[in-house]
């Protein structure tokens, strides 16, 4: 772990120069604008810059300050959104409710709240964050935090704010202090001249959202970071997710989570996708478990840093006819979302995840079959106690 409090060190009777140089830098900072670029700014970039990790060092991506017989103190930001309650239930389950931290800057709702250790985090507040990471003795990070593709192209600026700067910060924060870093990554990383059907972990990538653009960024800065810094950084790009128990958040295959929603509740379905639009999906069970077995995977069986998975590839056609064995009576009709149509246009058919299944053993419970009954069971139990009560 660094030490940023003394970064300068002098020979001989050192105080008398640590005491002039501190007087002077008061004195710059005190003193009334001047138009130049603040002093502030320069000490941050000084004393929060990665520790400095020569390539012939004993450093190693095994650089967590827990001992192996310790749980690790682990924080999610982004924690509210579609994937983050979900991991701390799993997580909690295996390291202990207080060993786990969920932050997020929107207030939780109650079972939420009462479910486990919550507090309030800003990805770009660097000071805040690196105190929670400090104050809590935080040895991996889980990086949730970011706007989705749809929503991100609506809101560019925001998106590079949230998904590059936050990022930043949490790169730095997470080589000073020496964390394990999960920054999860998408099949929107992969654009219209990628290898579409299946789609390799290593090809060319060029994706045409902000999004994307965001994660690829992330991919390649997590990687030279575990290169140049020794950090721990590791990384899983998610297919479409489908979960029961949270709304869709803005994403292009939130139509295969809407569709239960409607299909329980009205009986009927409008598809924003053409009917024949392919995309790898996965269950959000499998998706949170393949994030806790690649963090707990040793180092030595990882052969990269980023990593395909996958459970399936459907249509909404087919999605559509799956969930009509179980309800003959759902209604489907497309109205075409053009802006959401030439983003899944441009992603991944399907995901070659064969490294992961070579590496660290992956491998998915969840096929469409079992993924629909166990959506309709699961809203359609809630629809039955919500009109009971």
């Amino acid at each position: 772990m660094c030490d940023t409090s003394t970064p300068l060190v002098f020979a001989g009777d050192s105080m008398p120069v640590f005491r002039a140089l501190s007087k002077v830098a008061k004195q710059a900072l005190l003193a009334p604008a001047c138009g130049c670029q603040p002093l502030t700014v320069a000490i941050r970039n000084i004393s929060f810059s990665p520790r400095q990790v020569t390539s012939g060092s004993d450093a190693s991506f095994h650089s967590v300050s827990f001992s192996e017989t310790d749980h690790p103190k682990v924080l999610i930001t982004g924690g509210l959104g579609q994937l983050g309650v979900g991991l701390a239930k799993l997580l909690r389950k295996r390291f202990g409710k207080n060993n786990v931290i969920l932050s997020d800057i929107r207030k939780p709702p109650s079972n939420v709240f009462h479910s486990g250790p919550f507090i309030y985090s800003d990805i770009l507040d660097y000071k805040n964050l690196r105190e929670i990471v400090v104050n809590n003795r935080i040895t991996w990070l889980v990086h949730y935090s970011a706007l989705l593709s749809a929503v991100g192209e609506a809101n560019v600026a925001l998106a590079r704010a949230v998904n590059i700067t936050g990022l930043h910060n949490i790169l730095d924060i997470a080589a000073e202090h020496g964390l394990r870093l999960f920054v999860p990554s998408t099949i929107g990383a992969f654009g219209p001249t990628s290898p579409r059907n299946p789609t390799p972990d290593l090809c060319v990538q060029r994706p045409r959202t902000i999004y994307g653009v965001s994660k690829v960024h992330a991919e390649l800065m997590g990687e030279y970071y575990h290169h140049r810094y020794g950090l721990d950084f590791r990384c899983l790009r998610y297919p479409g997710i489908i979960s029961a128990d949270s709304q869709p958040g803005g994403g292009t295959t939130d139509y295969a989570v809407q569709i239960f929603h409607d299909a329980v509740k009205t009986g009927k379905f409008e598809c924003n996708l053409k009917p024949d639009t392919r995309l790898p999906m996965m269950y959000i069970d499998d998706c949170l478990r393949a994030t806790l077995e690649v963090m707990e995977a040793p180092a030595e069986s990882l052969s990269m840093r980023t990593y395909n998975i996958n459970a399936m590839s459907f249509t909404p056609e087919e999605l559509a006819k799956e969930v009509q064995k179980q309800l003959p009576d759902l209604q489907v009709t497309y109205e075409i979302d053009s802006v959401r149509q030439a983003i899944a246009d441009s992603w991944p058919m399907n995901f070659d995840d064969s490294n992961a299944r070579n590496d660290w053993c992956w491998k998915h419970d969840y096929d469409l079959p079992e993924l629909v009954q166990t959506m309709l069971n699961f809203i359609g139990s809630d629809s039955r106690i919500a009109q009971a009560n």
